[in-house]
């Protein structure tokens, strides 16, 4: 199990765009890896799709996107036509690797195995549906670990990732809800409410 703080192990993967070292296909960014426990299930689909949309705001915060299946490079680039096709972006390249965890090696390694979902066809557990932030420091800044038959927020993964980034930069804390620019609204709200 990775705490907070402590340095994302480094691995070899096979991925649709190739083989990579975790730590050096990270490089100087700002990291997430959330992983799914099956190609062509509904709810991957749509957590996958939602994050080929949400690119352009991963790439402004300098954060490169890795996903994890525990199924294989071919099962992977079958599955990137249905998911560019639910997320209505068929003619661009798909933007992000998805590692090949066939054995089940990374997600037993990083704590990520939902013993309550067995795959039917090897008996193995499957995945379940973990987010890990990392820095450029390759430190663990945060993980959440959700049932497989839970999808995620990425609209909140995005919130901490910039509250993350915030708080490293200026040594401060961010209360509940907090979003970018949201003192801002609040201050504006009130001065509307001073001025009627």
């Amino acid at each position: 199990m990775i705490l907070l703080g402590e340095v994302f192990p480094d691995f070899t993967a096979d991925t649709q765009m190739g083989t990579i070292r975790f730590h050096e296909w990270l490089g100087d960014s700002w990291g997430i890896l959330f992983s799914h426990p099956n190609d062509f299930t509904p709810v991957c689909t749509t957590e996958l799709a939602r994050v080929m949309r949400l690119m352009p705001e991963f790439k402004k915060l300098n954060v490169k996107v890795i996903a994890l299946s525990c199924n294989s490079v071919d099962s992977h680039r079958k599955w990137i036509q249905d998911i560019k096709k639910f997320g209505q972006v068929v003619d661009e390249e798909f933007p992000y690797p998805i590692i090949d965890d066939q054995t089940r090696k990374l997600s037993t390694l990083l704590g990520m195995l939902d013993p309550a979902e067995v795959d039917s066809q090897t008996g193995l557990p499957m995945s379940a549906r973990a987010v890990f932030i990392i820095d450029p420091a390759k430190k663990m800044r945060l993980s959440i670990l959700y049932p497989a038959t839970t999808g995620r927020n990425f609209e909140e993964i995005i919130r901490v990732i910039e509250s993350l980034q915030l708080t490293q930069k200026y040594k401060v804390a961010t209360p509940v809800d907090w979003r970018v620019g949201s003192r801002e609204r609040k201050i504006n709200s009130l001065k509307r409410k001073e001025t009627t």
